[in-house]
């Protein structure tokens, strides 16, 4: 039989989770943001579910053409725009809106030739300081763009840096307000964060707010809340099973390094998952885990193609038990990957995107 590890994609927690964003922002207009193949789940298993958006955004344009392969003509948005001049070519040819971010954009559209002009999206770097136009250039970058008889639309974009902190977005929106008022065009402002937190406000959630995270259960602001806080589902969950059980001693140590040492009478169980199927190498003794849907913890240091975990709270577990090391667990039970990720001293985000590929992928309802 094969190894028994597998990452199971739920569409109905997909289907639950793009409908939120629209509760958040009810006369917006949703991108499902499926960048990095889609957050790790596969373009291909999220489309059916995410089809009800109003547009998907990403970044590769091999991902905007799977989309188009699987049928879909509605808007597609290159949140980073074109990489080279000749990307313009198979954005007219698939009808790609594009994210305009810099000068050489613009030079490219200016001597690129085309039968139909394209639907761009300016955008203003309003303090996170990675992409976009700083305010005091940006009404310039406008006014070039809105003479070219290359471009039809242009809409107006930026990014929240700090729309999941403390720090908030007064001050972004201020960059914003001055930048763009009175220009014509459709906005999008808001990612997960903000559209969770802040999209109340009009102007905040304007026309397009950007589900990314959100749409596959990760909390932005987590720990702060959760996702029943957000009520929010987990899209993806990565499950496995005991291989063997243990029962120590004290003073008996637990994997590579003696990083675990027992101070009293513990039955361990050794799970088929490890740093090479995406689970963090460096997660401590004490990440959680759940073992036949009950909360337990790993212990020691985790191996290429195994870890530990303590049985104490789960007395009836044997080889062949269920372990869920993120997403729905038996009986109801749920563990938010973002805990994981928080143990891990990483985010959700990554840990969704490193699934390895030779970890099996099944979609409900296969």
């Amino acid at each position: 039989m094969p190894r028994p590890i597998e990452a199971r994609i739920h569409p109905r927690a997909l289907t639950h989770n793009l409908a939120r964003a629209r509760a958040c922002a009810p006369d917006a207009r949703v991108w499902a943001v499926v960048k990095a193949n889609a957050y790790g789940h596969g373009v291909e298993r999220v489309f059916d579910a995410l089809r009800g958006a109003d547009g998907f955004a990403l970044l590769d344009l091999a991902e905007a053409e799977r989309l188009r392969a699987l049928d879909w003509r509605g808007p597609i948005l290159l949140l980073e725009g074109c990489f080279e001049p000749r990307d313009l070519e198979l954005c007219s040819r698939l009808g790609l809106w594009h994210v305009v971010h810099c000068t050489e954009q613009i030079d490219w559209l200016a001597a690129h030739k085309t039968h139909t002009p394209h639907r761009v999206f300016l955008k203003l770097n309003s303090g996170m300081n990675r992409l976009g136009f700083r305010p005091q250039a940006f009404r310039a970058a406008w006014a070039r763009l809105n003479v070219l008889p290359q471009v039809e639309e242009i809409s107006l974009v930026t990014h929240f840096s700090d729309a999941d902190g403390p720090r908030g977005i007064a001050h972004q929106l201020a960059a914003w307000a001055e930048a763009t008022a009175d220009l014509p065009g459709e906005r999008s402002l808001s990612n997960s964060a903000a559209t969770l937190r802040f999209a109340q406000d009009a102007g905040v959630r304007a026309d397009w707010v950007r589900a990314g995270i959100m749409s596959y259960g990760g909390v932005p602001d987590f720990p702060e809340h959760d996702m029943a806080h957000w009520d929010l589902q987990p899209a993806m969950t990565l499950r496995s099973k005991l291989l063997a059980v243990q029962d120590l001693q004290p003073g008996d140590t637990v994997g590579y390094g003696s990083r675990f040492t027992a101070e009293a009478p513990l039955r361990i169980g050794v799970v088929a998952c490890g740093y090479a199927d995406g689970y963090p190498r460096h997660c401590p003794t004490g990440t959680p885990v759940l073992v036949d849907g009950v909360r337990t913890r790993t212990v020691g240091r985790v191996s290429m193609d195994m870890l530990t975990v303590d049985l104490g709270p789960v007395p009836q577990a044997r080889m062949g038990s269920e372990v869920t090391l993120w997403g729905h667990g038996p009986g109801g039970s749920v563990l938010g990957i973002d805990e994981v990720a928080q143990a891990a001293g990483t985010i959700g985000y990554e840990l969704m995107c490193a699934v390895a590929p030779r970890v099996p992928v099944v979609v409900d309802g296969d």
